[in-house]
């Protein structure tokens, strides 16, 4: 018996990673012991209050029952504090706060709760893989915008006010930015704010990455005007080191996150009261939790960038985030050759650039989620791949000279 795959997932491949992964894994079985620098997945533990409230919690026999779609009290109260506390932003917690299974999921129910067929949504090029997957999916039809290095990594919003905007409904939107690092200031956001005001587009700001590296954590939702054009994704994967834990939220209009919560209350039973529970406790971390993380974080960057310039690549120092973007050096066609010779000769692997559009194809992207040591070992690795490359070449030409 065979039956078709749904026409919603024919323009879908499967998540680069997800196969990635699976190579890598085939070569650490066959002993190429592989240092993995492409997933931006924290190594950190949580805080131990954390952990502590969930083994508090999960001991508890009532703690295992199902729970609200829309989260416990305790835990919207606590993202709004949290929101007032780090972004300046005042939250209702019951009506402009929706925790998630992670914002990935809540990806998937935005697009599935507001596009469809007919429908245009802009994703920027480069960007995070899943905003494109959730258009397909939805049917929506798709227009990149472009973000180049030359535009510092921001789109050009004059130029897209004089093209055709009339069948475009939404704009996915991420910064700091997922991969370039590129933080937006209160002036861009401003601007960006006005542009949908003025072309009547939902924003969908995707914001998991303020609290690393980076000085001024901001929100799309501070600035004026915005909640009635926005929603805003977060996360507690990369700034409390809750990855695995699948942690999220949506805030912004109430009326759309009612929406939003009609499509999610049929695709899930709730989160887990423990997890829920240690969320308010990441939640209630001050400033000392960032600045113990990032103090980790600089040190590894530091590492990274001594890496990429062992490459011949020149990142750029301004960047945030839990990665290091650095466009390739001359030599190479892209990002996936350069990946690609690490790989197989350093036993390194370091993400290419193009998985994030086309606009990437010339760069590659290293994560900050492993040890110090270990970055030091790829970097050793690299260097030492290279010389012998670099002898290789020597040996040749001087045959080819004597012949």
């Amino acid at each position: 018996m065979q039956v078709s795959t749904a026409q919603r997932l024919a323009n879908t491949g499967e998540y680069y990673f997800s196969q990635k992964l699976r190579e890598i894994a085939a070569l650490n079985q066959a002993g190429a012991d592989i240092i993995s620098l492409g997933i931006g997945s924290p190594d950190l533990p949580p805080h131990p209050t954390v952990t502590a409230a969930l083994t508090a919690s999960a001991a508890l026999p009532s703690a295992h029952g199902y729970q609200s779609y829309q989260g416990t009290p305790a835990l919207r109260a606590a993202i709004a504090e949290w929101y007032g506390r780090a972004y300046g932003v005042a939250l209702d917690p019951a009506t402009e706060v929706l925790p998630l299974l992670g914002s990935k999921e809540g990806l998937m129910h935005i697009g599935m709760t507001f596009l469809e067929a007919g429908d245009t949504v802009l994703i920027p090029n480069p960007g995070y893989p899943t905003y494109r997957a959730v258009a397909e999916i939805c049917g929506a039809t798709i227009r990149e915008y472009d973000l180049t290095e030359a535009g510092g990594w921001l789109p050009d919003l004059e130029a897209l006010a004089e093209s055709d905007l009339s069948g475009v409904k939404m704009m996915l939107v991420n910064y700091p930015h997922m991969p370039t690092g590129t933080r937006a200031d209160v002036a861009f956001l401003t601007r960006l704010v006005q542009f949908a005001q003025e072309h009547q587009i939902m924003l969908v700001h995707d914001n998991p990455y303020s609290f690393i590296l980076n000085d001024n954590p901001t929100s799309l939702l501070s600035v004026p005007g915005a909640r009635e054009v926005s929603l805003e994704l977060n996360s507690l994967s990369k700034s409390h080191n809750m990855a695995g834990w699948r942690v999220g939220l949506l805030a912004g209009r109430a009326d759309w996150l009612k929406e939003v919560l009609r499509f999610k209350s049929n695709m899930d039973s709730g989160m887990y009261l423990p997890v829920q529970q240690a969320a308010v406790a990441a939640l209630a971390l001050g400033p000392e939790w960032f600045a113990e993380l990032n103090a980790i974080y600089q040190a590894r960057r530091a590492v990274v960038f001594e890496l990429l310039h062992a490459l011949g690549c020149q990142p750029d120092p301004s960047q945030t985030g839990l990665f290091v973007w650095a466009a390739v050096p001359a030599g190479y066609a892209d990002g996936y050759a350069l990946s690609d010779e690490l790989l197989h000769d350093a036993r390194v692997f370091i993400t290419p650039g193009g998985i994030f559009g086309s606009n990437g194809n010339n760069y590659i992207r290293v994560s900050l989620c492993q040890p110090e040591a270990l970055l030091r070992k790829a970097m050793e690795r690299i260097v030492s791949s290279s010389k012998a490359r670099h002898a290789e070449r020597s040996e040749l030409s001087r045959v080819l000279t004597q012949e």
